[in-house]
């Protein structure tokens, strides 16, 4: 098992938009946009809340995702290390059913503690948001900058 924490994999993000990879490239893995979502709640909310609510987040969908049993977070001294289920290495033209529906209880919970608020920010995020993993905000015309 490869265990990551905030750095991307590829360690090929400048932080600046958060590590994202290019979304119009098919060679995005389910794992890199796992991870540009993780750096993302990480750098608004800690890596603690980050982990406490990707756990709970993966709990509510693991009765329809059995692959996120494979999703593992651990605390490690000060900070909080990630692995990812290891179907989501391997690019694909759509990011898995799980990881979508992982984002969907996220954002669910984020709603429930945080309003709109961390949602929008997630869904100005290109890679999550043309991906598919964080829905548009409601009343979002998707033409906003």
């Amino acid at each position: 098992m490869s265990w990551a924490g905030r750095a991307t994999p590829a360690g090929d993000g400048d932080g600046a938009d958060g590590g994202c990879p290019d979304a119009s490239d098919a060679a995005v893995s389910p794992g890199a946009l796992f991870t540009v979502l993780w750096e993302a709640l990480a750098d608004i909310l800690g890596t603690a809340a980050t982990a406490i609510l990707v756990r709970r987040a993966a709990r509510r969908a693991l009765p329809r995702c059995p692959e996120l049993a494979a999703l593992s977070i651990r605390r490690e001294s000060l900070d909080y290390l990630y692995a990812v289920p290891p179907a989501w290495q391997q690019p694909g033209p759509d990011p898995p059913h799980a990881l979508c529906d992982l984002a969907r209880e996220l954002c669910t919970l984020l709603g429930e503690l945080t309003g709109a608020v961390v949602v929008k920010r997630l869904a100005h995020i290109p890679a999550l948001r043309d991906a598919g993993i964080v829905p548009r905000p409601a009343g979002s015309s998707g033409t906003e900058s």
